[in-house]
């Protein structure tokens, strides 16, 4: 999004665009420069993976093949042209697969200024992969996975010393442990700790706070789950049938005024704001109640059932003006303290114990449906099992008649803040639910191009562009998979047999097993991950797997369509059929292109539904809405 941001701002944009759904009009904004950018980020795609397949293959036919693949998939084109985090994902991640295979190559002349060089660019764009998006962990694992392979392979370099092995891998730890240093947090730091939020960003105007809870404070408590959520309230009731009709309380991710709450004594309703009254700290083991700052109503719960978690109890807000009943009472308690000890404020561990029914106060993680407003439920849970679900921490605290100290003493560790920060994407990415209408899609669906994803225009008089990956190129693309499977097995058993072959098919079994392997491995690594994942998927999310696929589909053919000329003689005729086969699937892809390329240079008229349509004929498949 920085990078974006920076491209905007070069070219004059202002900042005032909403950017609310696709499609939408720009009027007077300028965004050519955002535009352009991610459309040269797109378009570096067809010459990394050229570069990468060159260097795997050592086939100058197996690179064209897969530059023209990419150049011509009406997806790929369509994904460039928008301002989108898309294209610079696939870029970073393009450029960590070229710099890895190209350090590969440099095997033979370890820490010379080649390899430093392109040991470098690949820790550079595994960080720039992981900033854009948390998926960029899946190249990195790929990184990962073929650096562990090669190590492996340097341990039965004889001629290799053991010092300058171990050097080896301290370098390549180095690169490694850069993209955890530099990968971004996707815009979610509200989500973390609030002590790294407090004092690594400097959240408050003058960087001081108040040290120890006091009664009558005006305080924020967030959960310690991660991406738990601070706990909150609002005037909405919950609806009939779901426990108790009264006030919805609930834990939100973000800052808001509903997130307040102020403590009081159990069984008094002093005005502690009074300037002339002595300040009262809460201690390990007091009973408070916590009054809800906006609408006046207390922290509640009961022995009705939790609107979404079974045997759990619905925390509620009740009363008027401070006053309800004894279900408003909850013993605090710090975690690891003994009675009377007072409780830190940022530092402090706390549990909230019903007094009433024992249960204790926590989030389940779960997103309650719109009438909760999709955000995480609260409950009381009698099982008195201490997890972070159950532990809360004070974060903001308002008392006028407090000192305050400076936040520079708190100041956490970097491996705290670097923890944090990686668990906040993961949780961040497993809670992403659907909106309203729009189309998601399975991981099954991706690779058959089952089912698009409109981009602008919803009916006959708007210009419309449709995100579809080219069919025959996709198609190709899942049957070669198919068919690379089959011809690795054949030459794995090959060689096992001890088959005597040729020099020229010895280096195409290579490029089969060891290039093609490396690019099957990042396939599966971008793709099969989809499959466990609970949070909404969309269609572009397996455009960094199809570039692995097509750099397959150009190593698989190149490498079959030189296995079976092998057969022929003379040496004409293997040319004459190598060739032909070659310009067969390059017409084949720049033909279905001519086909297709409206979906991403836009259609105008009748829907390809109705028959009257220029596009009528194209809708081969009847999930495709173009």
């Amino acid at each position: 999004m920085m990078l974006i941001g920076l491209a905007g701002y070069l070219s004059g944009y202002d900042g005032t665009f909403p950017f609310q759904k696709p499609g939408d009009r720009y009027e007077q904004h300028n965004y050519i420069g955002m535009r352009g950018f991610c459309a040269f980020l797109g378009s570096c795609l067809v010459p990394f993976a050229y570069l990468t397949v060159l260097e795997l293959s050592k086939s100058l036919p197996a690179a064209l093949l897969t530059a023209f693949i990419l150049i011509f998939d009406t997806g790929c084109i369509t994904l460039s042209q928008y301002i989108l985090l898309d294209p610079i994902l696939m870029f970073f991640l393009m450029g960590a697969v070229l710099s890895m295979v190209k350090c590969n190559s440099c095997a033979d002349r370890p820490f010379s200024a080649s390899w430093w060089f392109w040991l470098s660019l690949t820790g550079v764009n595994l960080a720039g992969a992981m900033g854009v998006k948390f998926v960029g962990l899946f190249v990195v694992l790929l990184v990962g996975l073929n650096t562990i392979y090669d190590l492996w392979d340097l341990l039965g370099n004889l001629s290799l010393s053991l010092s300058c092995y171990w050097k080896s891998i301290k370098s390549v730890l180095q690169d490694c442990v850069l993209p955890l240093v530099l990968g971004g947090y996707e815009g979610r730091e509200s989500y973390l700790k609030p002590l790294i939020i407090e004092v690594t960003y400097k959240r408050t105007s003058t960087s001081v706070y108040v040290k120890n809870l006091a009664y009558g404070s005006v305080v924020t408590m967030k959960n310690l789950r991660m991406a738990g959520g601070y706990l909150h309230s609002h005037w909405h009731l919950y609806p009939e049938g779901i426990g108790a009709r009264q006030q919805q309380v609930t834990a939100y991710l973000h800052k808001d005024l509903n997130n307040l709450w102020i403590i009081k004594k159990r069984d008094s309703d002093a005005d502690l704001s009074d300037p002339s009254s002595p300040v009262e700290f809460v201690r390990h083991g007091d009973i408070i109640r916590l009054e809800h700052k906006e609408t006046s109503r207390n922290l509640h719960s009961h022995q009705h059932e939790a609107p979404l978690t079974r045997k759990h109890f619905q925390v509620t807000g009740y009363g008027i003006n401070g006053t309800g009943d004894s279900n408003d009472f909850w013993r605090i308690e710090v975690v690891g303290r003994k009675a009377g000890k007072l409780i830190k404020v940022l530092r402090s561990q706390v549990r909230l114990t019903h007094v009433a029914t024992g249960c204790m106060l926590g989030s389940s993680g779960k997103t309650l449906p719109k009438w909760g407003w999709e955000q995480v439920e609260v409950t009381c849970t009698p099982y008195l099992k201490e997890t972070p679900n159950s532990l809360w921490n004070f974060e903001d605290h308002i008392n006028p008649k407090l000192p305050n100290i400076s936040l520079d003493v708190l100041k956490p560790s970097f491996a705290e803040i670097l923890l944090e920060s990686h668990m906040v994407m993961i949780r961040g990415n497993s809670g992403l639910k659907p909106k309203d209408n729009e189309v998601t899609s399975k991981p099954w669906h991706w690779p058959i191009n089952y089912q698009g994803l409109r981009f602008s225009g919803v009916n006959e008089t708007d210009y419309r562009v449709y995100l579809l990956g080219n069919p025959v190129i996709w198609w190709l693309n899942l049957v070669t998979i198919g068919l690379y499977l089959l011809i690795a097995v054949s030459t794995a058993v090959t060689l096992k047999r001890g088959v005597q072959l040729t020099s020229e098919r010895k280096e195409l079994s290579r490029v089969v097993l060891r290039g093609g392997g490396q690019i099957t491995l990042g396939w599966l690594l971008h793709y099969l991950p989809f499959f466990m994942m609970s949070r909404v998927l969309y269609f572009h999310h397996y455009f960094p797997a199809m570039l692995f696929s097509s750099m397959l589909t150009g190593i698989t053919w190149d490498t079959l369509l030189k296995f079976c000329t092998g057969f022929l003689s003379p040496s004409a005729t293997a040319r004459k059929v190598y060739g032909g086969g070659f310009l067969a699937l390059v017409l084949l892809i720049i033909y279905s292109f001519y086909l297709f390329h409206p979906l991403s240079y836009g259609m105008i008229g009748p829907m390809a539904s109705d028959p009257s349509s220029p596009m009528a004929g194209l809708r081969w498949m009847d999930s495709w809405e173009f």
